[in-house]
C-alpha cells in the first residue's frame, strides 16, 4: 500500500490530528539561517563572502585556536594586537572582565549608545563610517563609546545580535559560538559595535564562562536594556498571590 500524506496519520484520533505538525528539516541558505534559526560562528567565517547584503556592519566574527594537551587540559589564544582582527581595526580593549552564566540562563538585550559627533546627522554619520568608507577605521571613536569583543572558555553560547542604528537597515544575526572546553571550528571571537543590541543564551550541558574586553572604561549609563526581562528569576504566580494576600492581614 503506497503511504500518502492523507493517510499516513489515519490511525490518530481527530482531535490529535488537528494539533499535529512536523518539523522542517531542509536547510535555507546561510543568510537566511542567520537571520532565523541561527549557524555555527564558524560558518559565519568560511562563508562571509556571501553575506554582505546581510551582516551587521561593523561586527568582527574571527577565528580563535585552542589547543588541547593530552592528560592536562588545554591552551589557547584569544588574540595578539600586533596582528589579526583586532589590530587591522585598531581596536586595544582598555578593559577586560569575565563572567559567568550557568546553563539555561540568558543575558540581554544589551546595547551601548554610540557617540555622534555634536551637529552630526547620526544615518549620515554611520553611512559614513560604515558604508562608504568601511575599512578606514582610524575614523572610529572608539576612545567616546563602548565596543565590545567576547569570546568563551566553558560551554556553548547562543548570541544575538540586532542592528538599532539609525539608518542602517535593521538586520539580525543569530549564531553559536564554542567554549574552548569544546574545540572546533565554532571557537571564534565577536566584534560587537554600539548601536547593535546582543543577547546571550547559554545552551549547553555546563556553565558558560566569558571574557571580554571593551574599548572604553564600564560606564553604568552606557548599558541599556531592551526587552531584558529574562534576566529576571519572578517568583511563581501562587507564591505572589499568597505573599500579596498575606501582607493585608493585620497581625
Amino acid at each position: 500500500m503506497k503511504v500518502t500524506n492523507e493517510n499516513r496519520w489515519s490511525g490518530l484520533r481527530e482531535s490529535a490530528k488537528s494539533r499535529l505538525e512536523t518539523r522542517d528539516y531542509s536547510k535555507g541558505g546561510l543568510a537566511e539561517r542567520m537571520g532565523s534559526s541561527g549557524v555555527g560562528g564558524g560558518e559565519l567565517i568560511s562563508g562571509r563572502g556571501d553575506l554582505a547584503d546581510a551582516w551587521i556592519p561593523g561586527v568582527e566574527i574571527f577565528q580563535r585556536k585552542v589547543y588541547q594537551q593530552k592528560g592536562r587540559g588545554y591552551f589557547s589564544e584569544f588574540t595578539r594586537l600586533s596582528e589579526g582582527i583586532l589590530h587591522e581595526i585598531g581596536l586595544a580593549p582598555q578593559q577586560w572582565a569575565s563572567a559567568l552564566m550557568h546553563r539555561d540562563s540568558a543575558k540581554g538585550f544589551h546595547i551601548h549608545p554610540p557617540f555622534i559627533p555634536e551637529g552630526v546627522d547620526a544615518g549620515k554619520w554611520f553611512q559614513s563610517l560604515f558604508i562608504e568608507s568601511p575599512k578606514d577605521y582610524s575614523r572610529r571613536l572608539y576612545d567616546k563609546e563602548q565596543w565590545d569583543v567576547m569570546f568563551f572558555l566553558t560551554g556553548l553560547c547562543e548570541m544575538l545580535l540586532v542592528d538599532e542604528r539609525v539608518g542602517m537597515p535593521r538586520r539580525i544575526m543569530r549564531f553559536t559560538i564554542a567554549g574552548d572546553s569544546r574545540p572546533g571550528a565554532d571557537n571564534v571571537s565577536v566584534v560587537i559595535p554600539p548601536g547593535v543590541g546582543h543577547a546571550l543564551r547559554s545552551i549547553g550541558n555546563e556553565d558558560l564562562i566569558m571574557a571580554y574586553g571593551t574599548s572604553t572604561t564600564f560606564n553604568p549609563d552606557w548599558e541599556g536594556r531592551i526587552e531584558s526581562g529574562v534576566e529576571n528569576a519572578p517568583l511563581p504566580g501562587d507564591w505572589v498571590d499568597y505573599l500579596a494576600a498575606a501582607g493585608g492581614e493585620n497581625p
